[in-house]
């Protein structure tokens, strides 16, 4: 029998006895788990460590594409409304990294990310920085955040890279202002040209320092760890 894991975003297939499913879940949870309390711990240390206003970034990409996003509204029973869409092809490459002390994000867009726009990120961040000798970076495990070339980079830079646990994006601040991102510049919003789904994006990241009072709460360093689901076989 095939039984597919579910975590975090990823699949695991594997082929166990029916009377193993139950351990072998359990088992990749409560190793999930453990490895993101051991990262809480380290992550509180290190805030502690570190004066108010120190910088601390959380990093990742995202890709939106142009076309609307779906998201919700009233309508009369039994009227239709239509959604314009696009082809849905074209989208962008967006590398950033919020500044978790200040809720300021760090921005670039890219042709495609890898370890090069990676270090051109590091230094879009030390740039702002230059009186800082150490700027924690928390990110994921993306395989070009482990390229030589980027940690060649770290040998003389001034990032600390900090991994997150694996599959843990619950963990990663940044997330959540994707998300918060695509509210507001995607959902239900149609852009007739690529030209102006772009201009809207610059928009919104040009008005950073309008969104910080929302982005205060949502930001919060409060993290929910990624319980074990109720299994019912």
């Amino acid at each position: 029998t095939q039984i597919v894991l579910l975590f975090g975003g990823k699949y695991f297939f594997t082929k166990f006895k029916w009377v193993s499913h139950l351990s072998i879940i359990t088992y990749y949870y409560a190793s999930a788990i453990q490895a993101q309390k051991e990262f809480l711990v380290e992550y509180e240390a290190l805030r502690k460590q570190q004066p108010a206003e120190a910088p601390c970034y959380f990093m990742d990409a995202t890709h939106p594409l142009h076309n609307p996003i779906a998201n919700y509204g009233w309508i009369k029973r039994g009227q239709d409304y239509a959604v314009k869409t696009n082809t849905g092809r074209r989208r962008l490459n967006i590398n950033g990294a919020m500044n978790i002390s200040t809720l300021e994000p760090v921005i670039r867009y890219d042709d495609t990310i890898n370890a090069d726009s990676t270090i051109a990120l590091f230094k879009q961040i030390e740039a702002k920085h230059l009186n800082v000798q150490n700027i924690p970076v928390i990110a994921d495990n993306a395989r070009y955040y482990h390229a030589k070339i980027v940690s060649e980079y770290l040998q003389t830079s001034r990032i600390q890279l900090i991994f997150l646990p694996p599959y843990a994006p619950n963990l990663n601040l940044i997330e959540r202002y994707w998300k918060f991102f695509k509210k507001n510049v995607l959902y239900g919003t149609y852009y007739e040209t690529f030209d102006r789904f772009k201009l809207a994006c610059d928009e919104f990241f040009n008005q950073a320092c309008e969104h910080v009072v929302l982005l205060r709460s949502l930001l919060a360093e409060n993290f929910q760890l990624i319980a074990a689901p109720e299994t019912d076989f």
